[in-house]
């Protein structure tokens, strides 16, 4: 094992198997352990059955905020504690019930009419909540804008229901982070086992989805943000092409990777929130090429380079892998990685830290004065360090230090390493995978088996990564994860990857896999390993040495 530099910002640094009633079975022995969390009637359901049920009449916009206002007052304030909500919008009941005025007069904005939607902390919204980042120097930032994707979400008729925690920053402070820990928001849970990683760093936004805390919610990535928490809670989360989701108005990272993506139960659901979503591709239908069959004579590399060590993820892969095959997919294997160029880690690395310095610094110069007090990146390190028992109690900043020391974007150093970086993730990358085996996607494992969370240690994981995201991410490729099995109760994903703006093809792809494999498994809230009975009786001394 070894500690990840930068957990799902750098992705890519890189049970036996069982049949879906078998997976029932291990389910239905644990289930019972907390059975008062489970979510159930709508809420427990996919957006694209809420939506049918507003449609219908079934429920109206005000009981379905009511019920998901209670159920985070019960789950994720009390109860397990999830701490995956940061903020309520304090008006979500008050839209609702205009919007449920609205229906009842014939006027339905669009597909998320009276849909109660999470955003991740770093997205702003025109709502009376501030945009954080999780950090007590943003914690009245309140903008009154909306994002334009989130202005899209609006149109369509979606409420704003909150903002969840998140990694603070992104994930793009410390060395030695914590997935899924912020000065605001403490340590959000994974749901399926609470002492275990939620992954970052829109770590809120797939604990909240896994939990049914509202029908969806967006998250933000900027290599592998979206993809490792939708692994790791067990969802389906689509990282698109990067610029098919206006990026103004949320706190940036990287200006050549960082992207806005749903995060929800089903394939058809992210393919909804994505019309809404995608503004600068209104004429595309992200849900019209949904169907079972989009897989028939479709070729699909398989990247045997990218499975990990984990015996336990290659069988559920070798699963999956059928399961394309009978829904007509055509596999075709990849051995060899890309060959990279010497010292493209540290490239990548520097590119979003050369990014960071300039994003953060125009993004602070732009907030309020009077609520934000901090402008540039230098004066946001200086206040960290005089609230150091609140800001830096569990790790450091030193992903900051080291992004101040960086040049100008116009500096020779910054443009060589991002067109270096591109070209090796894109035409030497992706797309000459894609090109050179004719195929149309490339499948691997999403991500691993997450560990505990550990605060001493900060982020540790497996020194082989199973994945290609990084690849997806730095080259700004559209990128979807969907579950494929579950390890102990815990849950991985396969992850579809495409060239550019291939988007509706690689959710296509996605739903006819997620038609055939059916293995999205429910949260169980365990506390940890040893609520598994198995697990609990293997750990205890057998005394056959008396």
């Amino acid at each position: 094992m070894k500690k990840h530099p930068i957990l799902a910002l750098a992705i890519g640094l890189s049970l036996s198997a069982c049949s879906l009633s078998d997976e029932n079975v291990q389910s239905a022995q644990i289930s019972p352990v907390a059975a008062d969390y489970q979510a159930k009637g709508i809420i427990s359901k996919s957006l694209p059955e809420i939506v049918e049920a507003l449609n219908s009449g079934e429920i109206s916009s005000e009981a379905l905020v009511t019920l998901y206002l209670d159920r985070i007052k019960a789950i994720d304030k009390q109860g397990p504690r999830l701490q995956a909500v940061l903020k309520v919008n304090p008006d979500a009941l008050t839209q609702a019930k205009e919007l449920d005025v609205m229906r009842k007069d014939g006027l339905v904005k669009g597909p998320l009419h009276g849909v109660p939607i999470l955003l991740k902390d770093n997205i702003e919204s025109l709502d009376n909540m501030p945009t954080t980042a999780g950090a007590l120097a943003l914690k009245d930032n309140i903008t009154h804008r909306d994002s334009p994707f989130v202005a899209g979400l609006r149109a369509q008729g979606a409420i704003i229901l909150g903002k969840t925690n998140l990694s603070q920053w992104a994930n793009f402070r410390s060395e030695g982070s914590m997935s899924g820990w912020s000065a605001l928001g403490g340590q959000v849970r994974n749901p399926h086992m609470l002492d275990r990683n939620p992954c970052g760093s829109s770590s809120g936004s797939g604990a909240a989805t896994a939990a049914s805390l509202a029908a969806a919610t967006v998250g933000t990535e900027t290599n592998g943000s979206i993809i490792c928490p939708s692994n790791a809670n067990g969802i389906v989360g689509f990282k698109p092409t990067v610029g098919v989701v206006p990026q103004q108005y949320i706190i940036p990272i990287s200006e050549s990777q960082d992207t806005a993506g749903p995060m929800t139960k089903t394939v058809k659901g992210a393919a909804m929130l994505m019309n809404a979503m995608a503004t600068t591709t209104p004429d595309i239908d992200y849900t019209a090429g949904l169907n079972t069959k989009a897989l028939k004579g479709v070729r699909v590399g398989v990247l045997n380079f990218a499975q990990g060590s984990s015996n336990q993820i290659k069988q559920h892969f070798a699963t999956a892998l059928n399961d394309l095959v009978v829904a007509g997919a055509i596999l075709v294997n990849i051995d060899e990685r890309p060959k990279a160029p010497d010292g493209l880690g540290k490239m990548s690395y520097d590119v979003l830290k050369y990014e960071f310095k300039d994003g953060i610094n125009n993004y602070l110069s732009s907030t309020s004065a009077k609520q934000v007090p901090v402008r540039t990146l230098q004066e946001l390190i200086d206040y960290n360090q005089a609230n150091a028992d609140i800001e830096l109690a569990l790790f450091d900043q030193s992903i900051f230090i080291s992004s101040q020391s960086m040049e100008p974007l116009n500096s020779t150093k910054y443009q060589t390493a991002v067109s270096t970086l591109q070209k090796a993730t894109r035409e030497d990358g992706i797309d000459k995978l894609l090109n050179e085996h004719n195929v149309d996607v490339l499948v691997a494992p999403s991500g691993p088996v997450v560990p505990r969370v550990d605060p001493i240690n900060g982020d540790i994981w497996p020194a082989s990564w199973p994945g290609f995201g990084s690849y997806a991410a730095q080259a700004g490729y559209p990128h979807v994860t969907v579950p494929m099995g579950e390890i102990h109760s815990l849950s991985v994903g396969l992850s579809f990857i495409g060239t550019k703006d291939t988007d509706a093809n690689i959710l296509a792809f996605a739903f006819a896999y997620e038609q055939q494999s059916q293995r999205r498994i429910e949260p169980h809230y365990l506390t940890n390993a040893e609520d598994i009975p198995a697990i609990a009786e293997a750990m205890e001394a057998k005394n056959y040495l008396r």
